[in-house]
């Protein structure tokens, strides 16, 4: 299995912050946010690359923290050559890009790099492995007005997706997909096929509310603490969090 981290978004929300720092290299807790994520990954005994995505202006930031950074995985950090939030590839675009430049046939862990969260990966890999179809992770925000930032999804009774909405102005549940995607290797090719057929390539979502009307995709959902790393309040929040458990 392999591992890809889309981390080639401009983090305006975060400016000025952000401005020289891409989120994903943000501290928290004492290390980067990214390398809460990439823990994650490493007690996943099955992926054995991992392939960062960034663009133009934080590529060297990547390469700097990446000599610095100790790990038994194989880590590569993919430029996508764009200069400005204008210009950017998009989420799904950055993807491919991962898909083509490192060649992967494998099946393949998709992971946000702003994301935070205090559960391990180990089951949702487990139900991936039982239903052998895409798997996204789930986790019930609890708050509608929070849920009109995320892809909302609701499940059957046998935890397949049935409705998805990306960012909706009025969220029919708070049931929202966190950016952990696992799909099989036969799923991976899809990818292209969807941007080919001119989708949007910005928001990740929209890649599964296509692809759930295309074949079977199901959801896992979490328990535990998670943070979207994508604003000051969320920021704040996972700091305090972080501090409270250090004390």
């Amino acid at each position: 299995m392999k591992a890809i981290i889309p981390a080639a978004g401009y983090g305006t929300r975060l400016h000025p912050l952000t401005k020289d720092t891409p989120k994903a290299l943000i501290e928290i807790g004492g290390k980067p946010v990214l390398e809460h994520v990439l823990a994650k990954i490493e007690a996943l005994d099955e992926v054995d690359a991992v392939f960062i995505v960034t663009n133009d202006v934080y590529y060297k930031k990547f390469i700097e923290w990446l000599g610095l950074y100790e790990t038994g995985m194989e880590i590569k950090i993919i430029n996508d050559h764009t200069k400005s939030n204008e210009d950017r590839l998009g989420a799904i675009g950055d993807k491919l890009l991962a898909v083509k430049e490192g060649k992967i046939r494998d099946d393949v862990l998709d992971i946000s790099s702003d994301n935070l969260f205090d559960f391990g990966l180990e089951n949702a890999l487990d139900f991936f492995r039982q239903k052998n179809a895409p798997v996204i992770g789930l986790y019930d925000v609890r708050d509608k007005f929070l849920a009109r930032h995320y892809g909302i999804v609701s499940i059957d009774a046998e935890s397949r997706v049935n409705a998805f909405q990306e960012k909706p102005e009025h969220p029919a549940s708070t049931l929202a997909s966190i950016g952990v995607y696992f799909y099989p290797a036969e799923t991976v090719p899809l990818l292209e096929k969807y941007v080919k057929l001119g989708h949007a390539k910005d928001a990740p979502g929209n890649f599964i509310e296509w692809l759930y009307r295309e074949r079977p995709v199901y959801g896992h959902t979490f328990k535990g603490k998670w943070f979207d790393i994508g604003s000051f309040e969320q920021l704040d929040k996972a700091r305090q969090e972080f501090r409270e458990k250090e004390k």
